[in-house]
């Protein structure tokens, strides 16, 4: 095993920004979700939360609305555990993989893609973890 996941994280919608507040209405209305936090990313968009969770995520990334039928789908983000050894073992087995701290949370994120090309995103507690850095003494 190289990742040790336990659930779906979110996922995310990717549209043009025209398509945001017809997506808002939707998600909101017949899902029943709420906007709530969402950090300063470089795309307008919405994290929409089920029971404190942001589950849906919403971005305006791209320039035209995509295809229907799932165009849209961009990632999917999967909680995991096991930073350290995670970027070890897919260091070992050749993969590829970027990564980033998701600023504003606690989250740090590996990004990488399946065999087809479907993006993946490990999102990773660094609290949970342990690994948040100490604050500096004065």
């Amino acid at each position: 095993m190289i990742a040790n996941v336990s659930t779906l994280h979110h996922f995310t919608v990717g549209c043009a920004p025209a398509d945001l507040p017809v997506l808002l209405a939707f998600y909101t209305r017949t899902l029943g979700l709420t906007q709530g936090y969402r950090p300063n990313l470089r795309y307008p968009g919405y994290w929409l939360y089920a029971r404190g969770h942001a589950l849906v995520h919403l971005n305006a990334l791209l320039k035209e609305t995509p295809a229907r039928g799932g165009g849209g789908l961009d990632h999917i983000a999967l909680v995991a555990h096991g930073l350290l050894l995670t970027r070890e073992s897919l260091h070992s087995a050749g993969i590829h993989f970027d990564e980033s701290p998701l600023k504003g949370t606690h989250l740090h994120q590996v990004f990488l893609e399946d065999p087809l090309g479907l993006k993946l995103e490990l999102n990773f507690d660094l609290e949970a973890e342990g690994l948040l850095a100490a604050p500096s003494l004065p």
